[in-house]
C-alpha cells in the first residue's frame, strides 16, 4: 500500500518502458509444438483461486509482441497486496512482519482476506483471527499486547492494522469478501443487491472497527460462470451487485473488485459486464496468475503466470498480455486495471523436460498444498533456470517450477507503465521473503 513518503523510482517514459519490456522479453520465447489442453469448462483452468481459494485463469504467441504502443494514460502508482486472515495460523505471518519486513513502507493498499458471503450477507470470515485474538507484545505491531479489558474490546488482526495504520497514515486498508472458497454466496447476494450491499456497509462500518477499513474488496469467483460452483445469476449481475455496492458505500469509501483472467473466446470474461460495472469501481483486480498448475496433472507443464504467450503456451488468451489486451477493449479504462502478481510459484513433479510442454506424473510437494508453495521457500529449494513469456521458471530433480523473481517482476513493471495501468497487486504476502525482496521490485 502506498505511502506519501515512501520513496520510488521515477516514472519511466513510456518509450523506454517500451524498450525495456521488449529487451527483457526477448529471447525468452519457447519454440515447441502446440499443446492441447481441455477446455476450461470441464477442468479447474481459468477457475482454480488463490491458494486455498485460489483461481486459474489468460495472448500473443512468439511473434506476436507485447503491446506497448498508444497508450495515452500515465501508469499509477498503487500497490496493494493481499493479506490472508488464516496466516496467523500455520503460516505464521502476522500483521506485524508487514512493517518488520519493509513492506508497509511500499504499500499504498492492504486487501485484508476474506469476509464470507452467506445468506445473501457479508458475514465475518474467522472471528478469532479477525478480532478477538490477543496477540503478545512481542507480536504486536506496537511492541504492546493486547489485554482482555480494553474498553474498545477490539483485538485480532483489526488491531494489528489499526496500529499499523497509525504508522503509516496513508495507508489503506479494504476488506475483501468472497474468494474461491466463499463465492458460492454471491448468487443469493445478486437476488437482492440493495440487501446485500446494506449488509456489507453495516458490517465493514461496524463502530468497533470502522476506522479500520476504507472500503470493500469483491471476490466473486465467477459471476455468471463456474468455480468451485457454477454461477447463474445472468450477466448483468456483477454490475448491478457493484452498483448496489457503491450507492451505500459512497464516494468516500473505496470499491474494488478481483476478476477473471481468462480472455479465451467464450471464456469467463464473456460471461458478466465487465466494462458496464467499470463505472462503478476504483479499480479492477485481474488475476493474470493461475493461467496453468497442476490440476492438470499429467501437463503440459507450463509457467501459472505468463505476461505474454510463447510458442507452445497450452491455451489461447491465457496470459496477461490478452488479458488486459481484451479488457480493454472491452471499454474498461487502463488506468482502473492493475497488473496482479503471484509471490508464489505452482509445479509438477515426474516431469523429465526441462523447458515448458513436458510431461507430468502429478503436483509437485507444497509445504501446505500439493503444487504450489511460496517464493520464499522455491528460491532457495528450486532456483529459477531460465525464463518463458516473461516470467521464471525452474527445473529440480523431477520437479518443474514457475514463479516470479524480482528480475521478472522488473520486466512487468515496465510493462504496467507502458500500459498506462493503475498500478500493481498481489497475492499475497506471507509468500515474499523476511526483507520483503518482491514487493521492492514493484515500482
Amino acid at each position: 500500500m502506498l505511502r506519501p513518503h515512501r520513496k520510488r523510482s521515477p516514472r519511466r517514459l513510456i518509450a523506454a518502458a517500451t524498450a525495456l519490456c521488449t529487451a527483457a522479453l526477448a529471447g525468452t520465447l519457447f519454440a515447441g509444438p502446440a499443446s492441447a489442453r481441455p477446455s476450461p469448462a470441464t477442468t479447474p483452468a481459468g477457475t482454480a483461486s488463490r491458494y486455498p481459494f485460489m483461481s486459474p485463469a489468460g495472448t500473443p504467441t512468439a511473434g506476436h509482441p507485447v503491446t506497448t504502443t498508444a497508450q495515452p494514460a500515465t501508469a499509477g502508482n498503487k500497490v496493494v497486496g493481499y493479506f490472508i486472515d488464516w496466516g496467523t495460523y500455520a503460516r505464521n505471518y502476522q500483521v506485524k512482519n508487514i512493517e518488520t519486513s519493509g513492506s508497509a513502507a511500499k504499500l499504498t493498499h492492504i486487501n485484508y482476506a476474506f469476509g464470507n458471503v452467506q445468506g445473501g450477507k457479508c458475514a465475518i470470515g474467522d472471528s478469532y483471527a479477525d478480532y478477538d485474538k490477543a496477540f503478545t507484545a512481542d507480536q504486536s505491531v506496537d511492541g504492546k499486547a493486547d489485554t482482555w479489558d480494553d474498553p474498545n474490546g477490539l483485538r485480532g488482526n483489526f488491531n494489528q492494522l489499526r496500529k499499523l495504520k497509525k504508522l503509516h497514515p496513508d495507508l489503506k486498508v479494504l476488506w475483501s469478501f468472497g474468494g474461491w472458497t466463499w463465492s458460492g454466496g454471491f448468487g443469493e447476494a445478486a437476488k437482492n443487491p440493495e440487501a446485500f450491499a446494506q449488509s456489507c456497509y453495516d458490517l465493514v462500518k461496524d463502530p468497533r472497527w470502522a476506522d479500520v477499513f476504507d472500503g470493500i474488496d469483491i471476490d466473486w469467483e465467477y459471476p455468471n460462470a463456474c468455480g468451485l460452483s457454477c454461477d447463474t445469476s445472468g450477466k448483468d449481475a456483477l454490475a448491478d451487485v457493484l452498483k448496489a455496492l457503491r450507492a451505500k458505500f459512497g464516494q468516500n469509501n473505496l470499491l474494488t473488485a478481483a476478476i477473471t483472467a481468462d480472455a479465451s473466446d467464450g471464456g469467463k470474461m464473456d460471461a458478466a459486464d465487465y466494462a458496464g460495472a467499470a463505472q462503478y469501481v476504483d479499480w479492477y483486480d485481474p488475476m493474470t496468475y493461475d493461467y496453468f498448475g497442476a490440476w492438470d496433472a499429467k501437463g503440459p507443464t507450463a509457467p501459472h503466470s505468463p505476461l505474454t504467450a510463447y510458442d507452445g503456451i497450452p491455451k489461447a488468451g491465457f496470459n496477461t498480455t490478452d488479458t488486459l489486451t481484451k479488457l480493454k477493449k472491452l471499454g474498461v479504462p487502463s488506468d482502473k486495471l492493475l497488473l496482479g502478481v503471484g509471490f508464489y510459484g505452482r509445479g509438477w513433479s515426474g516431469v523429465t523436460q526441462d523447458a515448458p510442454g513436458g510431461t507430468a506424473t502429478g503436483a509437485a510437494p507444497g509445504t501446505y498444498e500439493a503444487g504450489i508453495d511460496d517464493y520464499k521457500v522455491l528460491k532457495d529449494r528450486c532456483p529459477a533456470t531460465g525464463k518463458v513469456g516473461g516470467t521464471a521458471y525452474a527445473k529440480c530433480g523431477d520437479q518443474w517450477w514457475s514463479y516470479d523473481t524480482p528480475e521478472t517482476i522488473g520486466t512487468k513493471m515496465a510493462f504496467k507503465d507502458a500500459q498506462g495501468l493503475g498500478g500493481t497487486f498481489f497475492w499475497e504476502l506471507s509468500g515474499d521473503t523476511a526483507n520483503g525482496d518482491l514487493i521492492k521490485a514493484i515500482e
